[in-house]
């Protein structure tokens, strides 16, 4: 997108807000649109990372919709792991995910957390590029990471 035209695109505010129960479908739905087969989680995978014990997660709307979320947990004292994170296309570059990322780094870091880290698809520069320029970097490639043999990068940030 250019520079003209991303000056042409209309940004509506968006909010935060905690999980509903109803959400759930929503959510399975929009991670099954956001990546391919081989990435995109089940509805009952989404079940269990969100509830999981030490799980948070966090949901965008504008104008009453739902344009995104993330999942993250505390596997361990010191670390975050953003499990998911997904934004509608049509929202995308518009500062969802911004605000989404934010949100979890807010939290990790109030819980007093040193690093939080994620997966990406190995091919998805648009992600890398994107937590790139929040301060993630490269750790290390996981070979076969996702179903079909599909490989991950493992990126981090210190907090």
């Amino acid at each position: 997108m250019s520079a003209s035209q991303r000056t042409l695109v209309k940004i509506i505010p968006t909010s935060l807000r905690n999980l509903r129960s109803a959400d759930l479908d929503t959510l399975a739905a929009i991670d099954q649109a956001c990546f391919a087969p081989r990435i995109a989680y089940t509805r009952a995978e989404l079940a269990g990372f969100i509830g999981q014990r030490n799980a948070k997660t966090w949901v965008a709307e504008a104008e009453e919709e739902i344009v995104g979320f993330v999942v993250a947990e505390r596997p361990a004292r010191q670390v975050a792991h953003i499990i998911t994170i997904d934004v509608v296309k049509a929202w995308r570059r518009r500062g969802v995910g911004a605000q989404l990322m934010d949100a979890v780094e807010s939290w990790a870091s109030a819980l007093g957390l040193r690093l939080i880290y994620l997966e990406t698809a190995e091919d998805n520069t648009a992600a890398q590029q994107f937590y790139r320029r929040r301060g993630y970097v490269q750790i290390e490639t996981l070979k076969d990471y996702y179903a079909r043999g599909a490989d991950a990068w493992l990126m981090a940030k210190r907090l």
